[in-house]
């Protein structure tokens, strides 16, 4: 758990950028900590509190200061106890006490609608992305191994890798998927359920379906696949982004960003009952003390889910940037490939060694471009600290394993 608030966070940079020589405005500080387009909003965002920087985009906000990371944190661990100190010095008025609780009320429902924009623009944009990397690249590189007949089983994970280690390696997992990618392919090939979902309901739902093959095939071992995840292998993992709903045919993402807000949302939620007392102009001490209750519950909420909600942000992020590469370049690179195969009717022989090396090379694409789709974000707003660290650091070896891997590929 970090031992500042975001409050503390934002204070601490702002006051660093503005003590520059000369003052920094928020565009240059965005400019020079690497962020894209837009850059100057979230730097606004932290400064106002709303949200904080995850670990790597402090050091590059820290390292645009001129400052490291540790006193940045140190500043700002200071600065959270001497808000702490100040606020624990209760107005002795009631009319100071609703002016301070009015307040507190208007921060969260700023904070709440900040989080629930930045969850559906996030959310969207990784969607847009990963559809189209999906149809353009994976479904494109389905098809045409389905008209390669005679291709190989892949390797599977064997079971001494598998019982190496307590927590499986990225690498394994990837490894599982894309033999479970192939299996469903050779079976599509062979007229199976999966090519005969892709006819009959569109790429969506093959998709989907393939999704399920390489999450719930089995390893050499007879352990389903989804279960290579450790801690963060949920029933929510085929639910993010669409990926249960998909193989239905359903909803996709759109239903996936109305459950994420909604999760985002729930302490401003709570506080709806509280809205009539907030209105009035005058109120007794009992409804000052019902609604200062109410809003220290939702701060408090706020602030255990501040964590979970900057890592979900920072994944969906770092995922769209890595399903927009594969967009760019994974497509190109799979048409060369295409063009390089012989004409059909074409048998895994016919390829050569070049195009077979290719094959299995785009297939570990097609399992890093899975991993990343459905790595559990839901599942981080509500996780405890110990599990939200844990979760962190697996899906950061996920996206670091599939951005390194992608691109030495294509």
């Amino acid at each position: 758990m970090n031992d500042f608030s975001t409050e503390a966070m934002g204070l601490v940079i702002r006051e660093q950028r503005q003590a520059q020589t000369p003052s920094m405005t928020q565009e240059e500080l965005a400019k020079r900590a690497d962020y894209g387009k837009g850059g100057a909003v979230s730097i606004s965002r932290i400064e106002r509190g709303l949200i904080s920087p995850g670990e790597h985009r402090l050091a590059a906000i820290a390292l645009a200061l001129q400052l490291t990371p540790e006193q940045i944190k140190q500043e700002a661990g200071d600065r959270t106890r001497s808000l702490a100190l100040q606020r624990g010095q209760r107005p002795v008025k009631l009319r100071d006490q609703v002016a301070e609780t009015k307040r507190r009320h208007a921060e969260i429902t700023e904070k709440v609608a900040v989080r629930s924009q930045m969850t559906q623009e996030s959310g969207e944009a990784f969607n847009h992305v990963h559809d189209v990397a999906r149809d353009e690249f994976f479904l494109r590189f389905v098809e045409l191994a389905e008209s390669i007949s005679g291709a190989p089983e892949p390797e599977r994970p064997s079971e001494e890798e598998i019982e190496s280690t307590g927590e499986i390696p990225t690498a394994i997992r990837i490894e599982a998927m894309s033999a479970g990618i192939a299996n469903a392919i050779r079976d599509a090939t062979a007229g199976a359920a999966v090519g005969a979902v892709g006819a009959a309901a569109g790429g969506a739902a093959a998709y989907g379906a393939f999704t399920a093959a390489a999450m719930f095939g089995t390893a050499s071992t007879g352990a389903a696949i989804s279960t290579l995840y450790g801690v963060a292998a949920t029933n929510a993992t085929l639910a993010f982004l669409g990926g249960g709903t998909l193989a239905a045919g359903g909803a996709g993402m759109a239903g996936g960003i109305l459950l994420l807000t909604g999760m985002v949302a729930a302490p401003a939620a709570a506080l709806a009952g509280a809205g009539f007392y907030v209105l009035r102009k005058r109120r007794n001490k009992k409804e000052e003390e019902r609604l200062r209750t109410e809003v220290e519950a939702a701060e408090a909420a706020l602030d255990q889910s501040q964590q979970g909600f900057d890592v979900m942000i920072d994944v969906l992020q770092r995922a769209a940037v890595i399903m927009e590469y594969v967009r760019v370049h994974g497509t190109h690179a799979l048409e060369k490939w295409r063009v390089s195969l012989p004409p059909e009717p074409r048998d895994w022989e016919s390829l050569g060694r070049g195009g077979q090396e290719r094959y299995k090379e785009f297939l570990t694409v097609a399992a890093c471009l899975l991993a990343v789709s459905n790595i559990p974000v839901g599942a981080l707003l509500s996780a405890e600290p110990d599990a939200l660290r844990e979760m962190d650091k697996a899906i950061d070896e996920t996206l670091r394993y599939a951005d390194k891997t992608i691109k030495s590929i294509v």
